[in-house]
This record gives C-alpha cells, structure tokens and sequence, in this order.
C-alpha cells in the first residue's frame, strides 16, 4: 500500500510536493516527531504519544499552539479514513514552520504532517554496537526531534554489517539506547533497561514494558547509574546475559545476533514479550 500523507489539511501524493522548501524541518531538522503502531486501524497509545510530542516540542522551546492536538488528530482521522483497517505504522510530525536559511526561527505557524503506511514487525534483532555515542547532556537529549542525522550514519552502519539495528553507548560508557529503540538486558533473574538519566529516550513502549510486567509480577525496573556499562554487551555474546529491543516499530522484540555471533534470547524475555502482545490487543490507549 502507499504511503498515505496528509500535510496541513490535506491528503497529498506520496510523491508529491507538499512542503516548503524553506521549512525549517527541511532545512535545519527543527521539529519534533512520533511513531505509533497501527492495530486493525487503531492507533496503540496514542495519548501517550501524544503526550510526549508535547514534552518534545516544549523541549526545542517551541511552545504547542492551543489547537495543535485538534490538528493532528484531525490529520489523523483523515489518513485512517483512507488507509482503512491496516496494521503499520502512523507518524505525526511537527516543524516551526517556515524559517530563515539558518538556524534562527520565525514566528510562524507550524507545520503538521500525519502519514501512515502498512508494516510488519520482525520477531527478532540483529545488533551491531556502533563506535559512535549518545551525548547524555546535549541540549536535546531524551528528546524525539527530526534532527536524526546521527541515527541515519549509525543504522547505515550496522545494516552494512549485517544488522538491523546499532547500540549506542553514552558519553560515561553506560548502555544508553538504539538508533530508534530502548534496550533491554535480562541479567542474573532480572529485566533491566537504562535510566533516562542514560539520554535514552523515554519510550512508550519502554514505559508500559515497566509498568505492565510489574503489574503480572515480572522482574522488571530501570538499572541504577553505572549498572549497565556499555560492556554488559561482552556478558551477551558469552551467554551470561540476554538481550532485547523495545520501541513502537517492534515491541518487545529479543536479540538473536551481536556482532555476527548468535545469541540466545533470555526466557524472562520471552514472557515479557507474549505479555506485551496480549496487552496491546486488549488495552488500545493505556
């Protein structure tokens, strides 16, 4: 199916030009964005991610306009109208808008863009550390802005080597995150995934991960400052640990392969994962 993509009021071609040439999301990557997965038409969390949209953009400094959310939901009822009963992906998009060549903003309105296409998620992740890291204090961190350069060369990287997916470390040397997803390490009985004081971003997918399988009892919380070094990888590839992915493009999703060498997937791993199925089914906008 293509690509449905409806900009500021209106459904547009995939391939249609529908922006300025002098937004400042195209010029400078000044925006903020959100994937959300679609279930049978549905869009999963959608409060949340709405939610942390909002934190995103108060984050750049630009203060949501009282009916931004009336905007994008109105985009997204539009493109679902379209795209019918699908499952995929749904991603909002929010620019400054039209702005000058460089990096100052103009007080202009901002650019709304919502588009949705079909997708299927993989049952399992191939990693590949990157040699590049998370600044943990850059002005952005723990923000999901449209500056994702870094993201881009660090992917690019890893699927040249056979993955679909690179680890960052932080500047420290902790275990931070993904190019687009929250790590998982279940180690020693327990499932535990960076703090956000990492400069991981605060997933969705992370968050319920934390809530709903403390909520059947499993072994789950956040690691203290230091507990997960970027080495507990070396504990993966021998076997003394096990390895997962979180994010809204593939759930709870467990490592198989690091580096070129197999892994196997944890068993605490494997039940937060079937938990995380059932929950999505049974709970649209947790």
């Amino acid at each position: 199916m293509e690509t449905v993509v409806w900009v500021d009021g209106k459904l547009v071609g995939e391939s249609e030009r529908a922006l300025s040439a002098v937004d400042h999301g195209i010029t400078v990557g000044d925006g903020a964005f959100e994937t959300c997965t679609l279930v049978d038409g549905q869009v999963f969390a959608l409060t949340r991610h709405l939610r942390r949209l909002d934190r995103s953009l108060r984050g750049l400094g630009l203060d949501p306009a009282p009916d931004l959310e009336t905007r994008i939901r109105t985009g997204i009822d539009a493109v679902l109208t379209r795209a019918g009963t699908i499952d995929g992906r749904l991603r909002l998009t929010v620019t400054s808008g039209i702005g000058p060549l460089g990096s100052g903003r103009a007080d202009a309105p901002a650019t709304v863009i919502v588009a949705a296409a079909t997708s299927t998620m993989r049952p399992e992740s191939r990693t590949v550390r990157s040699p590049w890291v998370r600044n943990e204090r850059s002005a952005v961190a723990g923000l999901k802005t449209t500056s994702y350069a870094e993201n881009v060369v660090a992917l690019a990287d890893a699927v040249a080597q056979g993955g679909d997916e690179a680890l960052l470390a932080n500047t420290v040397g902790e275990l931070c995150e993904g190019t687009g997803s929250n790590v998982v390490v279940e180690r020693d009985g327990e499932l535990l995934t960076p703090a956000l004081t990492s400069g991981c971003l605060a997933g969705i997918t992370r968050a319920l991960f934390l809530e709903w399988g403390a909520e059947d009892g499993l072994p789950v919380r956040e690691a203290e400052p230091g507990e997960l070094p970027f080495t507990v990888l070396d504990d993966v590839t021998a076997g003394r640990a096990a390895l997962a992915l979180t994010s809204s493009g593939r759930n709870i999703q467990p490592v198989t392969w690091l580096d070129g060498a197999s892994v196997a997937p944890g068993p605490l791993t494997l039940v937060a994962r079937d938990l995380f199925e059932r929950r999505v089914r049974e709970r649209m906008d947790p």
